[in-house]
């Protein structure tokens, strides 16, 4: 019968095996370091008394005030919000909403009026929201050719096959491709200010500045440097539930095309299936003493384009001011305070029994 012995302990922690052939193998053991033996410096905290309660009345008191702060900001946000979905019989947009087609030749018009209840300072900035539209599908996030949208001329004439089934239409390459920007939100929103004397006032909207700045002048661009969009988009054909091309998208030559803004804000997919997209700014007046939004009357006049009824879908319209933490988003706030009070709960009850149970085990230790 064969046999091994073990020599010595090599002076680096391994051992040697000698084996039947003479011949010496290194054992498995890890080498006689520090670092593969864990004999490094550690250091464990031990919680006491002393330590944790005043951890949860630091937690609680600081997160509290902040609490609070952000809720108070996100109240004084003035927000109004309007649905013209039209899925009641008695609803302005009723009708409007009984289509279910993209191309209507003929597009339908609805008035909603309103009122506003107080004024609105600063600027106000109007949305546009959709409830039970799943922008963050899949199979749809990823339905763009990203090297056209940044005017990549190959890619204009061969689309992405991520693409599909909206890369080409009538043997022509689809410009812009993808299920995003076929499905792109194409309803006209106006908004009128309804003056006690009887005339009807028109509220400028500003429709640049609200996309994203890299988006707008690093990942959207027109193709070529051509200025005629015409010409640029040549051999292209428009999205299959568009009404017009994307060079038509607007008259102002800075905000058409690829780089129109309704088209860069939409193409910025949501993560969940209720949001809101900014549609449109309305600035503030250079008068001081005047609001933006005076308090009364107003009318909201929808061209109504774009069908929802389809997938049970909800349209809203909303007005909205901001602050420094931006939108009106009072969850902010509330986890802050439930947190905060939470520890400082927390730190009463374990105060509470550190006091009446703390002594006598000291005394035990003592007597022992």
């Amino acid at each position: 019968m064969m046999a091994s012995s073990y020599n010595a302990k090599d002076e680096d922690g391994h051992i040697t095996v000698t084996g039947p052939g003479g011949g010496s193998l290194r054992g498995k053991k890890p080498e006689n370091t520090a670092f593969k033996q864990q004999r490094l410096p550690a250091w464990q905290p031990i919680l006491t008394a002393g330590t944790v309660l005043p951890a949860f009345f630091i937690i609680g008191l600081i997160f509290i005030p902040i609490g609070i702060g952000l809720f108070v900001t996100s109240n004084n946000i003035k927000e109004f919000e309007i649905d013209y979905t039209g899925v009641d019989v008695s609803s302005p947009c009723f009708n409007c909403s009984q289509s279910f087609t993209w191309n209507s030749t003929t597009p339908c018009t609805c008035t909603i009026p309103f009122y506003l209840e107080q004024p609105y300072e600063s600027n106000v900035f109007m949305y546009y929201g959709l409830s039970n539209f799943y922008q963050n599908h899949r199979r749809y996030v990823k339905s763009r050719d990203d090297s056209q949208l940044n005017g990549d001329l190959e890619s204009l004439k061969k689309p992405s096959k991520e693409c599909e089934p909206y890369a080409n239409h009538d043997n022509k390459p689809i410009a812009p491709c993808g299920a995003i920007a076929n499905s792109m939100f194409n309803d006209t929103l106006e908004l009128f200010y309804n003056d006690p004397n009887g005339t009807k006032i028109q509220i400028p909207l500003t429709a640049t500045g609200i996309a994203w700045w890299t988006d707008k002048h690093v990942k959207f661009r027109n193709p070529g440097n051509n200025p005629n969009l015409t010409a640029a988009f040549q051999g292209t054909t428009k999205p299959v539930n568009w009404r017009r091309p994307v060079y038509e998208l607007s008259s102002d030559q800075n905000n058409t095309g690829f780089i129109n803004e309704d088209f860069i804000v939409w193409m910025r997919t949501a993560a969940l299936p209720t949001f809101r997209k900014l549609y449109r700014i309305i600035s503030k007046s250079n008068n001081n003493m005047v609001p933006t939004l005076s308090r009364g009357n107003y009318t909201l006049e929808v061209v109504y384009n774009y069908p929802v009824r389809s997938f049970e879908g909800r349209k809203r319209m909303i007005l909205s001011t901001i602050s420094w933490m931006g939108g009106k988003n009072p969850f902010l706030g509330i986890a802050y305070i439930t947190v905060g009070s939470v520890c400082f709960f927390l730190g009463v009850v374990l105060l509470i029994i550190h006091h009446k149970y703390g002594n006598r085990n000291n005394s035990a230790d003592i007597a022992n």
